[in-house]
């Protein structure tokens, strides 16, 4: 593995291992860190590869995966947020590969995917894992290589900070799953810099959520079980940046509809 520590500069392709090259967006912000992640995978040797995540209709960036990409054998999707998915058409015209995703509505030539399915393609094996809970579609991607776990997260787990996250009980199975997955997994996120050690990175997700849900406990005992998910937010986030915010009522909501269940 080279760098695995260091984020690319924009557009500027950097091979994470022999196996996975990443091209980062340029669309920074509040919820995609320094950008998106546009993973291009292949087997060495391999003449054809896989893309993950293709991004936003961005030319240049869809144009330079392109270029580093070469033959497109498949085109995969972690989710379907736009900066995830919103290019996936541009690029299956334009090199002809499918768009294979777990949402059906997203495919283009290409079956859904599947909780436990094996794709094969350029050379490698990808097993889906439906994560859900970041949103209900979310998958993640394994494909053992070179002797290394490899595990594409999309937004279930991301290179810095804590993900946003519609259903809790999903998401905490979610987190259960990863745990299980081999000692050494290599996390290729969604944003920001990928993770050496991916099951200490979900371990500490698993006590950071746990933590958010005695937060909000103690935050209801204070303000009332009729506390409105802001009332909470501003309790609870009071040291966080007023930007992040919406984000936090969102992942209040979730969190209180957990504990209500």
């Amino acid at each position: 593995m080279t760098g695995a520590s260091v984020h690319p500069a924009y557009e500027t392709p950097r091979e994470v291992t022999s196996a996975a090259t990443v091209v980062l967006e340029d669309n920074p912000s509040n919820m995609t860190l320094e950008g998106t992640n546009t993973w291009i995978l292949r087997a060495p040797g391999s003449p054809a590869s896989v893309v993950v995540d293709p991004g936003h209709v961005d030319t240049a960036h869809l144009e330079q995966v392109m270029a580093v990409a070469g033959p497109v054998e498949l085109i995969v999707l972690t989710h379907h947020h736009p900066d995830h998915a919103d290019g996936a058409p541009w690029l299956a015209e334009r090199t002809g590969a499918p768009v294979r995703a777990f949402d059906p509505g997203l495919c283009l030539d290409g079956d859904p995917l599947g909780d436990g399915d094996v794709v094969r393609a350029a050379g490698l094996a990808l097993t889906v894992l439906h994560t859900p809970g970041h949103c209900g579609d979310s998958v993640s991607l394994r494909f053992d290589h070179d002797g290394v776990v490899h595990v594409l997260t999309g937004d279930t787990v991301l290179g810095r900070g804590t993900t946003i996250v519609e259903h809790i009980g999903d998401y905490l199975r979610s987190l259960d799953r990863l745990a299980t997955l081999p000692a050494g997994s290599f996390g290729l996120t969604g944003h920001g810099p990928e993770r050496e050690d991916l099951l200490a990175t979900v371990d500490e997700y698993r006590r950071h959520r746990q933590q958010r849900l005695d937060e909000i406990r103690g935050a209801l005992d204070v303000l009332g079980s009729e506390a409105t998910p802001r009332r909470i937010v501003e309790h609870v986030y009071a040291d966080v940046d007023r930007a992040l915010w919406p984000a936090a009522e969102a992942s209040v909501t979730a969190q209180l509809e957990y504990l209500q269940s």
